[in-house]
């Protein structure tokens, strides 16, 4: 069931005086398990609508309204499906202690993966499960693959279970619906000849898998003892050639890419990030996939509206591995501005250095890095806004207004893009 967190004035609910604390127990006789069932029944415009108060007694409510018409019964969130697997790359494990609490939630939710598109592996989905799906239309689903080959995929996943992840995709499309797949790259576990199977299995499920993202294992500090290794250069070559020769397949036979490597891959390997062209309709840059073309292109068609910022300095914070094209970037800002721009390539000592990505650095290892080398007089310092979560605190729960603060009189900026920064 589902309780009422809150009633819209003016809605239906409200005029029913169905209040705060209330339980949605049934819609037209089926019963709603979360928010998701709510939202799927509450769409029909006949609903008998079952309500539980705090002392059980229960209310059947009659509405005629509008298909589609909301009730205007806002839920309570659904407590988060937690992931069972032991997966030696698991992120979650490499988490430093003493984090704020929301870093451990290990989730492998189906309805995050429909509602927010994070990744999960349905190993803990049965038939009903399934059915549910299916029935619901809950498309598209973000689904970490790993590897096809039973032994592997269980192997990657560290569980005697969900090696039959062809017949669990076969199931999705075989019922209407659509999937994005991922695998986490990891050096003599699913890479080589198993990464080529897992591409050409894919493939084999026909266009419902609309496409295939290959994502570098990243590990920190506190599981870099694993089994697991890190990806090198020629690691990261190889599996760039065998993601290319599923893109030529895709290309010829569906005129898309379909089989996209994470930026990370391409810096790894010391090759340049792809024109957007690679990126089709930008489907997955929420996975790392095309966010760097995305920034690169961005500053290419913003630099030439900055103002002049002569005598002034300008200090761009970043992740270690990004340090190199940014140091691009900044001359030619610099040559478009007047000002002087510096490049301050930050080490991640929160997670570790093996950790080089902007969008995971600290506020306090941002701080350290920054304390002692800007001109707060005249600096205008940008931040990677990646590195912020929705309620501008950094990943160690440092909060933007902390550095602010900290740098004041300098002007900190979180920034998406350099260019757009900068304007008045």
């Amino acid at each position: 069931m589902v309780r009422v967190a809150e009633v819209v004035p003016g809605s239906i609910a409200a005029d029913l005086a169905i209040p705060a604390g209330a339980r949605v127990v049934r819609i037209n006789g089926e019963p709603v398990r979360d928010v998701i069932d709510f939202r799927f029944r509450q769409a029909d415009e006949r609903l008998e609508v079952e309500i539980a108060n705090d002392a059980g007694e229960r209310t059947v409510f009659e509405i005629d309204k509008a298909a589609g018409e909301a009730l205007g019964i806002v839920p309570v969130p659904d407590p988060v499906r937690q992931c069972a697997n032991k997966c030696a790359f698991c992120f979650i494990d490499g988490n430093p202690s003493g984090s704020r609490p929301s870093l451990y939630v290990k989730d492998d939710d189906f309805r995050l993966s429909f509602a927010y598109g994070s990744y999960v592996t349905l190993t803990n989905l049965g038939p009903r499960g399934y059915e549910r799906l299916i029935e619901q239309r809950l498309s598209p689903l973000y689904v970490s693959v790993h590897a096809t080959e039973p032994g592997i995929r269980m192997a990657a996943l560290g569980v005697r279970r969900g090696g039959d992840i062809m017949g669990d995709l076969r199931r999705l499309t075989d019922g209407g619906i659509d999937v994005h797949t991922q695998v986490v790259l990891c050096p003599a576990l699913n890479d080589g000849e198993h990464l080529d199977r897992t591409i050409d299995d894919l493939w084999s499920l026909g266009p419902r898998v609309l496409s295939l993202s290959v994502v570098p294992v990243g590990l920190t500090r506190y599981n870099i003892d694993r089994p697991v290794k890190l990806l090198t250069e020629a690691d990261a070559v190889d599996a760039l050639d065998r993601v290319d020769r599923g893109r030529a397949r895709a290309h010829a036979e569906r005129c898309t890419g379909w089989s996209y490597a994470a930026d990370e891959l391409f810096l790894v390997a010391g090759r340049p990030v792809p024109d957007a062209d690679y990126y089709d309709n930008w489907p997955l840059t929420e996975n790392g996939v095309g966010a760097v073309r995305w920034f690169m292109d961005a500053f290419d068609a913003g630099v030439g509206s900055v103002p002049s910022l002569g005598g002034r300095h300008v200090t761009i914070v970043t992740g270690r591995r990004m340090a190199g094209l940014i140091d691009g970037l900044g001359a030619r800002l610099a040559s478009a501005t007047g000002a002087s721009v510096r490049i301050v390539p930050v080490t991640n000592e929160y997670f570790g250095p093996t950790v080089t990505t902007a969008g995971l650095l600290a506020g306090m290892d941002i701080l350290d890095a920054l304390r002692d080398i800007v001109d707060l007089d005249s600096d205008i310092i940008l931040l990677p806004a990646e590195a912020l979560n929705d309620d501008m605190r950094f990943i160690d729960d440092v909060a933007f207004e902390e550095l602010e603060a900290a740098l004041a009189p300098a002007r900190v900026i979180a920034a998406h893009e350099l260019t757009a920064a900068l304007l008045p």
